[in-house]
């Protein structure tokens, strides 16, 4: 059966509002995009998305699918079995597919425990998003991840982790270039491996075809990631104009998480360890002006939140628009960092964008979130979400999303 799609504004993750068009659905894929017009007479299934706006699924490039939103997430982790961490995992994939995600990239887990939820949504065993997985985050002995990562030391070292998590079936290759705000005793501003370390991480990781993402919050830790050859900067807190410059150069994307450093400071007294809390206060500033400043810049911005952090909750996600909105984007280049832009940065062609022979991963919201980006930022104002043609969540006949 085939689906039309008509009636309210459509945004094709480019950038680009269409009117009076109408969306055709055949399967798991969109067929038709083109005016009314061409659809008179259509005799199948119709949903009226008038008064709203029709895009992409939003793409969360940065969760943790493994943390919950703990105060202490890794405390409350290691508490857990491995089957029931399975269970958790994948019922976070599916909040985020609830949330209007259809897509995350996952930057670090536990023993791998999270690639049998990636498997089981990838090959739609279980209802939840597309997901890609990083395994185990490369990071140095006592660095930024130390409690669960992959620890390497020396270029030789570090290879030698790329090659495992490979090994393993990873998507794509996470290495921690600095210190960080949720692990004790690390300084967010230190840079951890050297430019050597690094470089030689990258370039196996693309020996073998992999992109590649870097923690990365330090000035010489960005440099050190970018000049090794990195894909995307993730969180980017203590970014200066060479550090844009060179990204600029390059085609790095800077993945923000807005939300992970958010939460922490509204939720300070909730039981969120003191060093974390510190930390994030005293970043904070920082990372506004640095997202600000990049995104003045002309650079590339893919949307990620760090979901599963510290209250940081897993289908809240869209909230990352309203940040961004708030620290200095236009609406229209939020949303596009949350489609177009992040689908480019894992190198998925047929996700993140409206057109036809793609993917119909769908998100339907009440009115214009150009005009107001609340509209798709706030669950309460989807409509719909549709994963591979198929209705996941809301109701075609306009009603709400429950909560």
């Amino acid at each position: 059966m085939s689906t039309l799609y008509a009636g309210g504004l459509i945004f094709d993750g480019d950038g680009t509002l269409l009117e009076e068009h109408g969306l055709l659905v055949e399967g798991d894929r969109i067929k038709r995009v083109a005016p009314m017009g061409e659809f008179e007479g259509f005799a199948d299934l119709r949903v009226d998305t008038a008064g709203g706006t029709l895009l992409p699924g939003l793409y969360d490039c940065h969760v943790h699918l493994c943390f919950d939103g703990a105060a202490d997430p890794f405390a409350a982790m290691v508490k857990e079995s491995d089957s029931s961490l399975t269970m958790r995992a994948l019922g976070n994939a599916q909040a985020n597919l609830r949330g209007g995600v259809t897509s995350i990239r996952d930057c670090g887990g536990k023993d791998y425990i999270e690639f049998a939820v990636r498997d089981s949504c990838n090959k739609r065993f279980f209802q939840g998003p597309s997901i890609r997985a990083a395994g185990r985050m490369i990071c140095m002995t006592g660095g930024h991840g130390n409690r669960w990562g992959r620890v390497a030391d020396g270029c030789d070292e570090v290879v030698k982790a790329v090659r495992e998590q490979i090994h393993a079936g990873s998507d794509f290759i996470k290495i921690m270039a600095t210190g960080g705000v949720m692990t004790p005793g690390v300084n967010p501003e230190d840079a951890h491996y050297s430019a050597e370390e690094m470089a030689a991480g990258i370039g196996e990781a693309q020996r073998f075809h992999k992109h590649t993402a870097s923690h990365a919050q330090g000035r010489d830790g960005i440099l050190n990631a970018v000049r090794g050859g990195i894909d995307s900067i993730e969180h980017g807190i203590f970014m200066d104009d060479r550090c844009c410059e060179e990204m600029k150069e390059t085609g790095t994307y800077l993945v923000p998480t807005i939300a992970a450093l958010k939460n922490i400071l509204l939720h300070a007294d909730k039981g969120i360890p003191d060093y974390a809390v510190e930390k994030a206060r005293n970043v904070a500033e920082h990372h506004r002006r640095s997202i600000k400043l990049f995104y003045e810049a002309g650079g590339l911005i893919a949307m990620g939140t760090d979901a599963g952090t510290p209250f940081n909750k897993h289908g809240e996600n869209a909230r990352e628009l309203e940040y961004m909105v708030e620290y200095g984007l236009e609406p229209k280049d939020a949303l596009i960092a949350a489609t177009a832009n992040a689908a480019d940065l894992v190198r998925e062609n047929q996700r993140g964008r409206i057109r036809e022979g793609s993917f119909a991963d769908l998100l339907v919201v009440d009115g214009n979130p150009i005009d107001d980006i609340a509209m798709v930022a706030h669950r309460e104002n989807h409509r719909l979400v549709v994963k591979n043609g198929e209705l996941v969540a809301g109701s075609p006949g306009n009603g709400k999303l429950p909560r």
